[in-house]
């Protein structure tokens, strides 16, 4: 049996044709009749999909992945997976970099990549973290993303279910989603105590 691999760091990753579905495409083109998936950071060994997959496959079969970070980011995590498995009889194809084999040049060629997408991630870590902190020095700096709606439009809305609306027709006038107003109402309610 082949299969395939997917992962993505975000749903919403799309860059470099890393996004799920330019993964899944690619796998398919190239024989995974089936395909696991995960939507997990690559430094989360807790990737339930490819724990299945672990599970499931067995020697003689061949697992396909597009590159090889889709494994992990972490040099010795990927190589150590890597390893288990052509240990165990199943062929690891590495689309942009042919199929591994446990000897000399092979491991040393996927750890010197692992360890450019460890660092990689190290710095993107690295540079978001010194941005905040020069962001954090402006006063008006809030952390997280921005709110969707002014205060007086949440007034506005809570007002409108005070004076008997439902939460679909506030919903359909104000255009703020039933569980935004549930969340504001809450937070009206216990701010008031």
């Amino acid at each position: 049996m082949v299969y395939g691999y997917a992962r993505v760091s975000t749903r919403g990753q799309a860059k470099d044709g890393n996004s799920l579905e330019a993964q899944v495409n690619s796998l398919i083109q190239n024989g995974a009749q089936k395909i696991y998936k995960d939507s997990f950071t690559g430094t989360k060994m807790d990737r339930p999909n490819l724990q299945r997959l672990l599970e499931k496959i067995e020697d003689g079969d061949t697992l396909i992945v597009t590159k090889l970070d889709r494994f992990a980011r972490s040099v010795s995590q990927a190589s150590d997976l890597i390893t288990k498995l052509i240990d165990r009889g199943i062929t690891v194809n590495v689309l942009n970099l042919g199929i591994l084999s446990n000897d000399s040049m092979s491991t040393l060629l996927r750890n010197v990549l692992l360890a450019f997408a460890q660092f990689e991630r190290d710095m993107i870590v690295e540079r978001t973290q010194e941005g905040k902190t020069v962001a954090r020095q402006d006063p008006n700096f809030r952390e997280g993303r921005p709110k969707k709606y002014k205060p007086q439009q949440i007034a506005h809305a809570l007002d409108l279910l005070l004076q008997g609306m439902t939460y679909k027709q506030v919903e359909a006038i104000t255009g703020i989603s039933k569980s935004t107003l549930i969340r504001n109402r809450k937070g009206a309610d216990n701010s008031s105590l």
